[in-house]
């Protein structure tokens, strides 16, 4: 089974928006009685005030940020299909990676393979202007990626920050019947630095590949290296969009 926390970000969210419904007049009288009750000094609201406009500045500021990765990946994916999934995380979780979204990328000119992309990890994440998104690759077009790429962002904006040569458990194979249950990432070998390097308003974000790997492959690489591994990889002629392929170590 995945772990519990990681999957519970990725499963469906009940809002409670039914109850308020049901009592929003009531719940509305009760706000207008406690302002007029405990009425806010000038100061008070001054700090109020500002503190609305910060949140709504950050907010606007994920936004722009995601919409330019999601404009770097169109222009890269001339010709593609760009599918844009707003992926919610559900309350407790939401707060982690906001704004989150998914991109989903057809067969075309670049690639016959799918790829799926995040928006919004540079935005939670980003220190001095740089940060990460993920890209992922894979033979079809399934709700699975997009769910791993959301387990991904959780994973990284959740106290486990990815970085390059890292790795994360996934908890059961990628698909079923896979030999692949943990994700390595490196470099978007399969797109290049085109795709890598992605501008930002304010900075920059690097696109990273999470490639499935086997529990063997992260063993090599901790002993030999994460070059050793590419290394076996490359000899092995590897295709790492067959979620069937054999383990090279």
């Amino acid at each position: 089974m995945l772990n519990a926390e990681i999957a519970s970000a990725c499963s469906g969210f009940d809002t409670g928006l039914g109850a308020q419904r049901l009592v929003g007049s009531h719940v509305e009288v009760s706000r207008i009685r406690s302002c007029v009750d405990s009425p806010m000094t000038l100061s008070e609201s001054s700090v109020a005030g500002r503190s609305r406009w910060d949140d709504r500045a950050v907010s606007d500021a994920r936004v722009l940020a995601a919409e330019a990765v999601e404009s770097h990946v169109r222009a890269f994916f001339e010709g593609h299909s760009v599918e844009v999934v707003d992926y919610d995380l559900r309350p407790g979780r939401r707060e982690v990676v906001p704004d989150l979204r998914v991109l989903v990328v057809g067969p075309g000119p670049r690639s016959d393979s799918w790829a799926y992309v995040t928006a919004g990890c540079w935005a939670a994440m980003e220190k001095d202007g740089h940060g990460l998104e993920f890209v992922m690759t894979a033979h079809v077009r399934d709700q699975r990626f997009i769910e791993l790429m959301a387990m991904i962002a959780y994973y990284h904006c959740g106290g486990h920050q990815l970085d390059l040569e890292r790795s994360m458990p996934i908890g059961e194979p990628w698909v079923p019947g896979s030999n692949c249950d943990h994700l390595l990432i490196s470099l978007p070998y399969l797109h290049g630095p085109e795709l890598e390097h992605c501008p930002v308003p304010g900075g920059h974000a690097r696109i990273l590949w999470t490639l499935p790997v086997t529990t063997a492959e992260i063993e090599f690489r901790r002993r030999h290296g994460h070059e050793e591994l590419e290394q076996l990889f490359d000899k092995a002629e590897t295709i790492p969009t067959d979620p069937f392929r054999a383990s090279v170590a």
